[in-house]
């Protein structure tokens, strides 16, 4: 199996070619077209165990794609926000932010993490997708993509609207940034402090401020009919 990123950017496409035999498990909706002899076989990946807790936990569908070649073939994905691909080669574990996962090899086992309730503070949700075994994940961002390996002992302190995925390997916690007031009147809320060794895949854009730049142009109802 050979991955290709097209249109890298801001609308990047993420191109697999399969050969007989190989599969490719996906984010349902995530397909923008197929070339050649590949089926689709739709199931709750991992059992329903599994499924049921990416769904409730993660935020991810009880259902996913595998695209399974009878021959040489070629699938397109593309994610649902604007932004880079990135294909991140794993052995052991990769945690990757829900909205971020878009497609690994079959080899790839999917589950969620619980993150501890510094993760709910941080506005990102108590659980991540955990990413075990040995193959090639591919992430997707809001806006660019960069990709910071950390040595041991070397730190980088990440915006938690900011954070794409990390390598297991790391320690992490999440904290204030610059203080109360800083948090609360500075706008940068909460940031999460990474130790290597291990990679950390950082967006340029907010997904969560987004939106709510978004809501704030509005116009909201006042009065009544």
């Amino acid at each position: 199996m050979r991955y290709e990123i097209a249109l890298k950017g801001s609308y990047a496409l993420l191109r697999v070619f399969l050969s007989g035999g190989e599969s490719v498990v996906a984010e349902p909706g995530a397909m923008v077209y197929v070339k050649g002899p590949i089926e689709v076989q739709t199931s709750a990946v991992g059992g329903v165990w599994k499924a049921l807790k990416r769904a409730i936990f993660g935020g991810e569908n009880f259902f996913m794609n595998t695209y399974v070649s009878r021959g040489e073939g070629e699938i397109g994905f593309a994610p649902q926000l604007p932004g880079d691909i990135d294909v991140i080669p794993m052995s052991g574990i990769l945690y990757v932010q829900s909205t971020s996962y878009l497609a690994c090899d079959l080899s790839v086992e999917i589950d969620v993490s619980f993150g501890g309730f510094k993760s709910f503070f941080a506005g990102e949700g108590i659980f991540l997708l955990k990413l075990l075994g040995e193959g090639d994940v591919a992430v997707s961002s809001f806006g660019g993509i960069r990709s910071v390996t950390l040595q041991p002992g070397e730190e980088i302190t990440v915006d938690t609207g900011h954070v794409v995925a990390f390598d297991g390997t790391l320690r992490w916690d999440v904290r204030t940034f610059g203080g109360l007031k800083s948090t609360l009147l500075g706008g940068e809320g909460l940031v999460c402090t990474f130790t290597g060794p291990g990679r950390v895949y950082i967006q340029t854009r907010n997904y969560p401020a987004f939106v709510d730049w978004i809501k704030s142009l509005v116009p909201r109802q006042t009065g009544s009919r």
